[in-house]
Protein backbone atom coordinates (compact mmCIF):
# COMPACT_ATOMS: atom_id res chain seq x y z
CA UNK A 1 0.00 0.00 0.00
CA UNK A 2 3.18 2.76 0.45
CA UNK A 3 4.37 1.86 -2.96
CA UNK A 4 0.86 2.72 -4.15
CA UNK A 5 0.70 6.01 -2.43
CA UNK A 6 4.30 6.84 -3.17
CA UNK A 7 3.94 6.38 -6.82
CA UNK A 8 1.06 8.10 -6.74
CA UNK A 9 2.35 10.86 -5.35
CA UNK A 10 5.06 10.64 -7.70
CA UNK A 11 3.20 11.46 -11.08
CA UNK A 12 3.14 14.83 -11.48
CA UNK A 13 -0.43 14.96 -13.15
CA UNK A 14 -0.59 19.00 -13.93
CA UNK A 15 2.60 18.50 -16.13
CA UNK A 16 1.32 15.49 -17.82
CA UNK A 17 -1.57 17.60 -18.93
CA UNK A 18 0.47 20.70 -20.94
CA UNK A 19 3.08 18.20 -21.72
CA UNK A 20 1.15 15.97 -23.67
CA UNK A 21 -1.42 18.76 -24.84
CA UNK A 22 -4.27 16.81 -24.06
CA UNK A 23 -7.80 18.47 -24.59
CA UNK A 24 -9.90 19.89 -21.86
CA UNK A 25 -12.46 16.70 -22.10
CA UNK A 26 -9.94 14.71 -21.49
CA UNK A 27 -8.14 16.34 -18.56
CA UNK A 28 -11.82 16.46 -17.15
CA UNK A 29 -12.31 12.99 -17.68
CA UNK A 30 -8.93 11.77 -15.78
CA UNK A 31 -9.74 14.33 -12.78
CA UNK A 32 -13.00 13.06 -12.85
CA UNK A 33 -11.22 9.21 -12.69
CA UNK A 34 -8.80 10.73 -10.26
CA UNK A 35 -11.54 12.23 -7.95
CA UNK A 36 -13.48 8.75 -8.01
CA UNK A 37 -10.30 6.61 -7.32
CA UNK A 38 -9.59 8.55 -4.24
CA UNK A 39 -12.93 8.29 -2.94
CA UNK A 40 -12.72 4.35 -3.91
CA UNK A 41 -9.39 3.96 -1.73
CA UNK A 42 -11.02 6.25 0.94
CA UNK A 43 -13.36 3.42 1.41
CA UNK A 44 -11.96 0.60 0.97
CA UNK A 45 -9.27 2.20 3.79
CA UNK A 46 -12.07 3.14 6.20
CA UNK A 47 -14.18 -0.72 6.04
CA UNK A 48 -10.87 -2.86 5.85
CA UNK A 49 -10.05 -1.27 9.49
CA UNK A 50 -13.96 -2.39 10.64
CA UNK A 51 -14.69 -5.58 12.33
CA UNK A 52 -15.45 -8.46 10.36
CA UNK A 53 -17.25 -10.81 13.05
CA UNK A 54 -20.64 -10.72 14.42
CA UNK A 55 -21.72 -10.81 18.14
CA UNK A 56 -24.81 -12.97 17.90
CA UNK A 57 -24.65 -13.22 22.00
CA UNK A 58 -25.31 -9.58 22.06
CA UNK A 59 -28.39 -10.58 19.56
CA UNK A 60 -29.18 -13.75 21.57
CA UNK A 61 -29.20 -11.03 24.71
CA UNK A 62 -31.11 -8.62 22.68
CA UNK A 63 -33.92 -10.39 20.93
CA UNK A 64 -37.02 -12.35 22.68
CA UNK A 65 -36.95 -14.29 19.36
CA UNK A 66 -33.73 -16.56 19.46
CA UNK A 67 -34.61 -18.73 16.22
CA UNK A 68 -33.99 -16.15 14.26
CA UNK A 69 -30.59 -15.71 15.74
CA UNK A 70 -30.18 -19.40 15.37
CA UNK A 71 -30.75 -19.67 11.60
CA UNK A 72 -28.63 -16.35 11.03
CA UNK A 73 -25.90 -17.98 13.36
CA UNK A 74 -26.37 -21.21 10.95
CA UNK A 75 -26.38 -19.08 7.84
CA UNK A 76 -22.88 -17.19 8.94
CA UNK A 77 -21.04 -20.54 9.91
CA UNK A 78 -22.43 -22.35 7.04
CA UNK A 79 -21.53 -19.34 4.04
CA UNK A 80 -18.43 -20.01 1.62
CA UNK A 81 -17.53 -17.27 -0.07
CA UNK A 82 -17.91 -17.78 -4.32
CA UNK A 83 -14.62 -17.40 -6.43
CA UNK A 84 -15.07 -16.59 -10.08
CA UNK A 85 -12.44 -16.83 -12.43
CA UNK A 86 -11.77 -13.26 -13.62
CA UNK A 87 -9.07 -14.47 -16.34
CA UNK A 88 -11.52 -14.20 -18.95
CA UNK A 89 -12.23 -10.29 -18.17
CA UNK A 90 -8.65 -9.59 -17.90
CA UNK A 91 -8.17 -10.94 -21.05
CA UNK A 92 -10.88 -9.32 -22.95
CA UNK A 93 -9.80 -6.08 -21.04
CA UNK A 94 -6.01 -6.83 -22.40
CA UNK A 95 -7.14 -7.08 -25.74
CA UNK A 96 -9.28 -4.21 -25.80
CA UNK A 97 -6.71 -2.33 -24.74
CA UNK A 98 -3.68 -3.52 -26.94
CA UNK A 99 -6.22 -2.94 -29.97
CA UNK A 100 -6.76 0.89 -28.44
CA UNK A 101 -2.90 1.18 -28.70
CA UNK A 102 -2.63 -0.43 -31.88
CA UNK A 103 -5.37 2.27 -33.00
CA UNK A 104 -3.07 5.15 -31.49
CA UNK A 105 -0.24 4.37 -33.12
CA UNK A 106 -2.25 4.18 -36.24
CA UNK A 107 -3.73 7.92 -35.47
CA UNK A 108 -0.29 8.77 -34.49
CA UNK A 109 0.98 7.78 -37.41
CA UNK A 110 -1.60 9.30 -39.89
CA UNK A 111 -1.15 12.74 -37.93
CA UNK A 112 2.63 13.23 -38.13
CA UNK A 113 2.06 12.36 -41.73
CA UNK A 114 -0.83 15.33 -42.11
CA UNK A 115 1.43 17.30 -40.10
CA UNK A 116 4.58 16.88 -42.65
CA UNK A 117 2.14 17.91 -45.34
CA UNK A 118 0.72 20.51 -43.28
CA UNK A 119 4.54 22.19 -42.32
CA UNK A 120 5.23 21.52 -46.21
CA UNK A 121 1.84 23.45 -47.75
CA UNK A 122 3.00 26.20 -44.89
CA UNK A 123 6.39 26.21 -46.20
CA UNK A 124 4.96 26.86 -49.66
CA UNK A 125 2.87 29.94 -48.49
CA UNK A 126 5.65 31.63 -47.21
CA UNK A 127 8.08 31.11 -50.38
CA UNK A 128 5.14 31.95 -52.94
CA UNK A 129 5.52 35.29 -54.40
CA UNK A 130 3.23 38.39 -53.27
CA UNK A 131 0.12 38.54 -55.55
CA UNK A 132 0.49 41.90 -56.74
CA UNK A 133 3.85 40.39 -57.83
CA UNK A 134 2.73 37.61 -60.36
CA UNK A 135 1.69 38.18 -63.89
CA UNK A 136 -0.44 36.42 -66.21
CA UNK A 137 2.36 34.06 -67.75
CA UNK A 138 3.15 33.07 -63.97
CA UNK A 139 -0.87 32.05 -63.58
CA UNK A 140 -0.67 30.59 -67.25
CA UNK A 141 2.16 28.14 -66.29
CA UNK A 142 0.67 26.97 -63.09
CA UNK A 143 -2.91 26.76 -64.66
CA UNK A 144 -2.35 25.89 -68.21
CA UNK A 145 -6.53 25.12 -68.94
CA UNK A 146 -6.46 28.91 -67.96
CA UNK A 147 -4.76 29.42 -71.28
CA UNK A 148 -6.41 27.37 -73.47
CA UNK A 149 -9.69 29.18 -72.56
CA UNK A 150 -8.28 32.32 -72.84
CA UNK A 151 -6.78 31.01 -76.38
CA UNK A 152 -10.33 29.34 -77.55
CA UNK A 153 -12.21 32.68 -76.54
CA UNK A 154 -10.05 34.69 -78.61
CA UNK A 155 -10.37 32.07 -81.51
CA UNK A 156 -13.85 32.34 -81.39
CA UNK A 157 -14.11 36.00 -81.13
CA UNK A 158 -15.44 35.45 -77.56
CA UNK A 159 -14.64 38.93 -75.25
CA UNK A 160 -16.73 38.82 -72.56
CA UNK A 161 -16.46 35.89 -69.50
CA UNK A 162 -19.62 34.30 -69.24
CA UNK A 163 -21.75 34.61 -65.96
CA UNK A 164 -19.65 38.36 -65.52
CA UNK A 165 -22.34 40.71 -65.81
CA UNK A 166 -24.66 38.40 -63.80
CA UNK A 167 -22.06 38.45 -60.93
CA UNK A 168 -20.97 42.21 -61.34
CA UNK A 169 -23.32 43.68 -63.42
CA UNK A 170 -22.91 45.70 -66.72
CA UNK A 171 -20.79 48.63 -66.40
CA UNK A 172 -20.89 50.09 -69.85
CA UNK A 173 -22.41 53.53 -69.72
CA UNK A 174 -23.93 53.18 -73.22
Amino acid sequence: MATQKATAAAVDFARIYTSLGLGKETIASLQAFRKRHSEAQRLSNHYAGQPTTVDTAHYRSVLKNTAIVDEAEKLLRDFKPITYDVNAHVKAIETFESKAVAKAKETEEKIDIELSELQTTLSNIESARPFDQLTTEDVGQAHPRIVEAVETMLKKGKWTVPGYKEKFGDLNLM
